[in-house]
C-alpha cells in the first residue's frame, strides 16, 4: 500500500513500518462510576457487555472487545490542559448504521452533543461521555474518493455537516438493525499531547506509523497501510503539557497488528511477530523503556500515555 503513503514515507525501510493491516484495538478508560458509564456505552451506544468482574467491564460486539471500563474511585479528573485522551472514535460501516447510533445517543444525552463535521474522508459526530471523555461516531467515505495532496498527504478538512439533515436522509429501521449486528470497531484514537515534534518522533519515527496529515505545530495524523489516520495528536488544549499523573480518563490504547505470522507477508512487509521484534529493537536503540514478552509490547509515550502493541 506504499503508493498511498506520503512520498517521504516511501523512502523509509519497509521493516521500520507497521504492517499495512494494523488497526486500533481495545481502549481502556479509568472511570469513577461504572454504572453511569455502562448506561452510556452499553445501553445507548449499543455495545454488548462481554464480561464483568468487580469494578471492570469489557464491552464490544460479536465476542470482540473494543472498550474496557476500569473503575477506580481513588482517581480524579486531570485538568483540561493535561495530556491524555481527546476522543475515542467508533467506526460504522454505513451512513444508515451511523445515523441510528447518533440518533440513540442524541435522544438519551442531548447535552452531550458537541458537533458534527464533514472531513472529506469521513463524516463524524462528536459527543462526550458522562465523565467527559470525548467520543466520535463516524463512517468513512470510500477510499477511492480520498484525495492525496501535492505533499503526498491525505486531504482532510473540517466542513459543516447538518446533523438534522443527516438523520432525515439516513435514519432507517434497517440501519438500526445493521448497527446492532455489526462488529464494533475503534477506527482511530485522538490524543492530547504537549508538542507535535515529539509526538512525530515517537509515533511515526519510532513506533512505525506513517504521517498522513499535519497541521504544523497544532496536530498530526498517522496511520498504517494508507488509512487516513489510526492515531491523531493535537496540542489545542494541551500545548506544553508534561507527563500525566494517575487520573480518570485514558488508561491504555491498543495497537493491533494483523495475524501473528512469523514470516514476511506477500508484499514484503514484516509479519506481526517480526514487526513486534523490530519495534522492540527500535525502542531499545532509542533507550525507551518497554515491556516485551515476544507477543505483546507495552510502552509509554512521552506524556505517559500507555500504549500496548499486540497481535490478533
Amino acid at each position: 500500500m506504499t503508493q498511498n503513503l506520503p512520498a517521504a514515507e516511501q523512502t523509509r525501510r519497509t521493516q521500520d513500518l507497521l504492517p499495512d493491516a494494523t488497526r486500533m484495538g481495545v481502549v481502556t478508560l479509568a472511570v469513577a462510576d461504572l454504572d453511569l458509564m455502562l448506561a452510556f456505552y452499553r445501553d445507548t451506544l449499543g455495545l454488548q457487555l462481554l464480561a464483568q468482574d468487580r469494578g471492570t467491564a469489557i464491552l464490544g460486539r460479536s465476542g470482540a472487545p473494543v472498550l474496557i471500563l476500569d473503575q477506580d474511585g481513588s482517581l480524579s479528573h486531570a485538568p483540561l490542559t493535561a495530556a491524555g485522551l481527546y476522543h475515542t472514535a467508533f467506526l460504522y460501516g454505513s451512513a444508515a448504521e451511523l445515523a441510528s447510533v447518533v440518533y440513540a445517543v442524541a435522544r438519551a444525552y442531548p447535552e452531550r452533543f458537541q458537533g458534527s463535521s464533514d472531513h472529506l474522508v469521513s463524516e463524524a459526530f462528536y459527543f462526550s461521555d458522562p465523565e467527559g471523555n470525548g467520543v466520535e461516531l463516524y463512517t468513512d467515505r470510500p477510499r477511492s474518493s480520498w484525495s492525496i495532496g501535492e505533499l503526498g498527504q491525505v486531504d482532510m478538512a473540517t466542513l459543516p455537516l447538518d446533523p438534522n439533515a443527516y438523520l432525515r436522509t439516513h435514519l432507517t429501521e434497517q440501519g438500526a438493525e445493521a448497527a446492532a449486528g455489526e462488529e464494533a470497531r475503534i477506527g482511530h484514537v485522538h490524543l492530547k499531547v504537549g508538542d507535535i515534534g515529539t509526538a512525530r518522533r515517537f509515533y511515526a519515527d519510532t513506533l512505525g506509523f506513517s504521517v498522513t496529515a499535519s497541521l504544523g505545530s497544532q496536530a498530526l495524523f498517522v496511520s498504517a497501510g494508507g488509512y487516513h489516520h489510526h492515531l491523531g495528536m493535537n496540542t489545542w488544549e494541551s500545548r506544553g503539557a508534561g507527563e500525566r499523573g494517575p487520573a480518570l480518563g485514558l488508561g491504555e490504547v491498543t495497537i493491533a497488528l494483523p495475524s501473528a505470522a512469523d514470516d514476511a507477508t506477500a508484499d514484503g512487509s514484516l509479519g506481526a511477530l517480526d514487526a513486534l521484534g523490530a519495534l522492540d529493537q527500535r525502542l531499545a536503540d532509542r533507550g525507551i523503556a518497554r515491556e516485551f514478552d515476544g507477543r505483546e509490547l507495552v510502552v509509554y509515550d512521552p506524556w505517559r500515555n500507555r500504549v500496548r502493541v499486540t497481535t490478533v
